[in-house]
């Protein structure tokens, strides 16, 4: 019987038997076979015996983990808070095998043709048509980056947002937190990806570029930057208001912030100040729900030519086995800061322009339940 809480096993993911499962978790065969049908553990056929299949560690481990939690009301709700089970519905982003999915739509598929106003429409059923939502002129002084601008005219139009408090007001306050991002005024004319690049960069690959990590960023299921969006809207707060909430959780150093703290690394890296796994796993690697891989980060890297022998490709891999830890959506974004030559925070600007598609889909649909969020506090 292997040893599930030896550490040297945490990265050798299909391992196991049918009979060490079973012995681990003190399930029966049927059941194993049951849980693989519903891919609450995967399974690969045995490269030594087709007749035998080899069983994913980390689910198993999943299973140990829930058993020894029980099923009480309290437990099962202490599970929901840290990348555990689902706790609320939703038909806006899936994310399952390594994939996910907006409305049912392969999204890295998605980005490669899709814009933000075309995914936009998708899951929120907003039109961000330039005729139609052309924005207010706003380029505050005194904030240096993108994500600066954004807070600050999020800020601003929660006291003095349009009047109404629907889809049309969220188009605005979409294409104005592009324009805030870009720092400059809208022409009523080009779609955001073309407004960034040309504020931002003078290559003349960034339209496109930009215009598929948008894409890529538009949305990510219930994350902690959704998850306040929807607490606020619950709260029946207003769409600048609720949008906000969206923000400053963004900001956050474990969230958001973590892609320019990858971008100070990777400048690092590159002046050879430090060796790339100095101090264990750098800012902008490991996701929970991509223990093999971050498909955002793959879709980018490969857009911008960083595989194989490329620099930042070698780095990515010898960083992923030493630690066991794939490239995140952060270096991706801090990737593509860095390939375009992009202002600073360019990365978290991207990143905020292209969730605000989400934050808006999930602030509609936590209205239509009509229920508010407000969970109950364990005694400790």
């Amino acid at each position: 019987m292997k040893n599930l809480d030896d550490p040297m096993n945490e990265t050798a993911f299909f391992t196991l038997s049918a009979q060490e499962v079973c012995a681990a978790t003190g399930i029966s065969r049927d059941t194993l076979y049951a849980y693989v049908s519903r891919g609450i553990v995967r399974a690969i056929a045995h490269p030594g015996d087709a007749r035998k299949s080899l069983y994913d560690h980390r689910d198993v481990r999943k299973i140990i983990e829930s058993k020894k939690r029980g099923r009480s009301r309290q437990s099962v709700a202490a599970s929901t808070i840290d990348w555990g089970e689902p706790i609320l519905v939703s038909k806006i982003t899936r994310i399952a095998d390594g994939r996910f999915f907006y409305r049912g739509k392969d999204a890295v598929g998605l980005s490669d043709t899709m814009t933000l106003e075309d995914a936009a429409r998708l899951l929120a059923g907003l039109r961000v048509d330039q005729d139609r939502c052309c924005a207010p002129d706003f380029i505050p002084a005194n904030h240096t980056t993108p994500f600066d601008r954004m807070i600050a005219m999020m800020a601003g139009e929660v006291t003095s947002h349009p009047a109404g408090d629907g889809r049309p007001v969220a188009a605005k306050l979409m294409r104005l937190a592009a324009l805030a991002a870009a720092g400059m005024r809208d022409d009523g004319e080009s779609p955001i990806h073309v407004m960034l690049a040309r504020a931002w960069s003078k290559r003349p690959e960034a339209v496109d570029l930009l215009r598929r990590a948008l894409v890529l960023c538009a949305d990510h299921e219930l994350n902690a930057s959704a998850y306040a969006v929807r607490v606020a809207a619950s709260a029946g707060a207003s769409v600048p208001a609720s949008l906000l909430a969206g923000l400053a959780t963004l900001s956050g150093s474990r969230h958001g912030g973590l892609t320019p703290r990858c971008r100070a690394w990777m400048d690092r890296v590159e002046k050879r100040k430090i060796d790339p796994v100095q101090g264990g796993v750098p800012p902008g690697f490991g996701h929970p729900l991509y223990p093999d891989g971050d498909p955002r980060t793959r879709a980018i890297m490969q857009s911008c030519g960083q595989v194989g022998d490329a620099f930042w490709a070698r780095i990515a891999d010898r960083v992923t086995d030493e630690t066991g830890q794939y490239p995140s959506l952060d270096f991706g974004l801090a990737l593509l800061e860095r390939e375009l030559d992009l202002p600073k925070g360019a990365g978290l600007g991207i990143f905020a322009v292209g969730r605000m598609a989400g934050w808006i889909a999930h602030l509609f649909e936590q209205r239509q339940s009509g229920k508010i969020i407000r969970p109950r506090a364990a005694t400790a």
